[in-house]
């Protein structure tokens, strides 16, 4: 095997194939020494500032206050309560809920039906308060409008609202009542429940 090798490394193709590389070599040694710097230009600066939003909504109450505590509840009461929701920020807002939560279930909330429902209403200028104190009413000498109804456990989008744009105030109402449809399960029972106003951005755009 030895012997074999010799004659390959006297032959004449292995000395042209090492000369070749030699060439390639000393042509790369050369571009590397003729290399000195190159042009280079810039262009003024295009200064660019953004300033992020701010998501900002509250809801204050209105006349009586809250947070609300009432006993004595009988299938076909209700309270009702103001509350003047505004978009205290700089951005637009893609949707505004009002999501429902409650601390421990009851057949007041699992009960979609008899259970306790929830409606929530808009005026297109402030409410009017009658009614004594502890059970208020309220009147719109406007425009009123029903943004959601059901059961109490929920989720209600307030389309069109005014707070989905900054500076925007909606004048609205919430009311909890007890259907005529309970029966005596709904006796001696509580429901503690957290009425929260959610604002979620708009939808990104170009700019």
């Amino acid at each position: 095997m030895s012997t074999k090798f010799a004659t390959i490394a006297a032959s004449s193709t292995a000395r042209k194939v090492v000369g070749s590389l030699g060439v390639i070599g000393a042509a790369a040694a050369v571009a590397g020494v003729g290399t000195f710097g190159t042009f280079t230009d810039s262009s003024t600066p295009a200064n660019t500032t953004i300033d992020t939003a701010t998501l900002d909504i509250n809801a204050a109450a209105v006349g009586e206050s809250i947070p609300v505590t009432t006993a004595g509840f009988v299938p076909g009461d209700s309270l009702t309560r103001a509350v003047n929701l505004v978009n205290s920020g700089t951005a637009a807002l893609g949707s505004v809920n009002l999501n429902t939560t409650v601390a421990a279930a009851s057949v007041l909330t699992t009960d979609f039906t008899n259970g306790l429902q929830l409606t929530v209403k808009s005026c297109s200028v402030p409410w009017t308060q009658g009614g004594v104190a502890g059970a208020p009413t309220y009147s719109c000498s406007g425009t009123t409008q029903v943004l959601g109804a059901g059961p109490v456990v929920s989720s209600i989008n307030l389309a069109n609202a005014a707070s989905l744009a900054p500076g925007g105030t909606d004048y609205l109402t919430f009311s909890v009542s007890l259907p005529t449809t309970a029966d005596n399960t709904f006796q001696g029972k509580t429901a503690a429940l957290s009425l929260t106003f959610v604002g979620s951005q708009r939808t990104g755009t170009a700019r």
